[in-house]
């Protein structure tokens, strides 16, 4: 039965074109903060901050083309990230939430935990998570968070039997 639960029914992950195109305007907003902060009609102080931000820019652009290089994947028993993270626990899901309304990831869904204790976590393009919440979506397709969502929500729900997964 063990096999059975560790066994991956559906991956979430980054498209190539979703990944690079994500990571080029991040870096292209970099470079573009720290060439604006070349222009001589700023003092030195609004220089050093666009500077600031530009290299954060950059920063952040590389941690998005590392966390986007992974996938997220959900078990019978827990959804988790192909680097090795456990997410969450699939007991220990409340609810998943796609709705218009909701705190979530851009084409993703959140899942609200019935505890916490995990730490803040991020996985830009991907993943976050913050107390009892993770979000899931950024830069990985509508269409793997929609259906992800639906086959989580089945399975907190037990609404999915055994033959439905094979």
């Amino acid at each position: 039965m063990t096999e059975d639960n560790d066994k991956v029914i559906i991956t979430a992950a980054a498209s190539p074109f979703r990944r690079v195109f994500a990571v080029l305007v991040m870096g292209a907003l970099g470079v573009l903060l720290i060439v604006v902060a070349g222009d001589a009609a700023f003092s030195l102080a609004w220089q050093a901050i666009y500077i600031a931000l530009g290299l954060g820019a950059i920063y952040g652009a590389w941690r998005l083309w590392n966390a986007t290089g992974a996938a997220l994947e959900l078990t019978r028993t827990e959804l988790r990230s192909t680097t090795g993270q456990t997410l969450a626990t699939l007991d220990n899901v409340a609810r998943v939430d796609r709705g218009a309304f909701a705190f979530k990831p851009s084409n993703g869904f959140v899942v609200s935990l019935k505890t916490g204790g995990q730490p803040r976590a991020w996985a830009p393009g991907l993943w976050w998570r913050v107390g009892r919440r993770i979000g899931v979506g950024g830069v990985v397709s509508a269409g793997e968070a929609k259906a992800m969502a639906e086959v989580m929500t089945a399975l907190v729900t037990g609404v999915l039997p055994e033959e439905d997964l094979e």
